[in-house]
């Protein structure tokens, strides 16, 4: 009998932290922790930002969100460090986490809500929605979904260049060790090369793997794209363009390089469309 005892506990237990969290989730949003950059751009750009009591490091725009208390990298928090900031609210990235640290706050009765992943001007639009939701200012989102909306039809309707083929562009990841490591397909550096009316040089793969050179030299890469703050701590363009892998390419043995703000880049927030018009413009020449 004591068999069948434990799990029905366990099952109670359970629908009671499910039931606690959503009634704690209908009256929470007065002191939110963002976590990831998107979200905390997010919220800005809903002019919500005097809800935030903390955010990740991965949120440096804008400047203002540099004042805010920190809580770690998105991908690895701790439930001590956003439980000391007094939360009511937590919206995450997909990515953000680990489970088990959101498990122990969803044990608490904390409100955690994630939103959408990115990837493309609908997933962009979206999140809009699901934040704006969260927050309970749906005419805010109407408008923010309505402006970037335009913006992305705007970005993407910018002329492209003249050539017979599409830019083939090269993102890298990291260079650690003179081991470059490039985008495949599902991720959001090859959704924004496409966006930017590009394609990824490698689609071999999925997700990000070191480059060799036979891979390399296949790509017949156009541009090398890197994130900027990548750049720096790898030593700057000439030293990547130098490494053996990449000057075996066109883009290599012609200098074309492009580094941009990560953030901006990847993001999948309310600059998308920025980061479109800036990487179209660079490769569409």
């Amino acid at each position: 009998m004591k068999h069948l005892i434990y799990p029905v506990i366990f099952l109670l237990f359970n629908a009671q932290i499910v039931l606690a969290q959503e009634q704690n989730c209908q009256t929470a949003g007065q002191r939110v922790i963002a976590l990831g950059g998107a979200v905390t751009e997010m919220i800005y750009a809903l002019g919500e930002e005097r809800r935030l009591v903390g955010v990740d490091v991965t949120s440096t725009y804008p400047a203002s969100a540099f004042k805010l208390p920190k809580v770690g990298y998105y991908r690895s928090v701790s439930a001590e460090g956003l439980l000391s900031l007094g939360p009511d609210l937590i919206i995450a990235d997909p990515d953000a986490g680990p489970p088990e640290v959101f498990d122990q706050l969803k044990a608490v009765g904390l409100c955690i809500q994630i939103i959408g992943k990115g990837g493309s001007a609908d997933a962009v639009l979206e999140r809009v929605t699901q934040i704006a939701k969260i927050l309970n200012v749906n005419e805010k989102g109407n408008a923010l979904r309505k402006k970037l909306s335009d913006e992305f039809a705007e970005a993407m309707a910018q002329p492209l260049n003249n050539a017979s083929e599409k830019p083939r562009v090269l993102f890298l990841l990291s260079v650690k060790d003179g081991t470059p490591v490039a985008a495949g397909t599902d991720t959001d550096a090859n959704a924004i090369i496409h966006l930017a009316g590009g394609v990824n040089a490698v689609d071999g793969f999925s997700g990000y793997k070191p480059l060799s050179s036979e891979v390399a030299v296949a790509s017949k890469a156009d541009f090398i794209l890197m994130m900027s703050h990548v750049v720096e701590s790898s030593g700057g363009a000439p030293s990547i363009l130098n490494l053996p892998q990449i000057s075996l390419t066109p883009a290599g043995r012609l200098g074309n390089f492009i580094s941009m703000d990560g953030l901006l880049l990847l993001g999948f927030g309310p600059r998308t469309p920025d980061a479109i018009k800036s990487l179209s413009n660079q490769i569409n020449k």
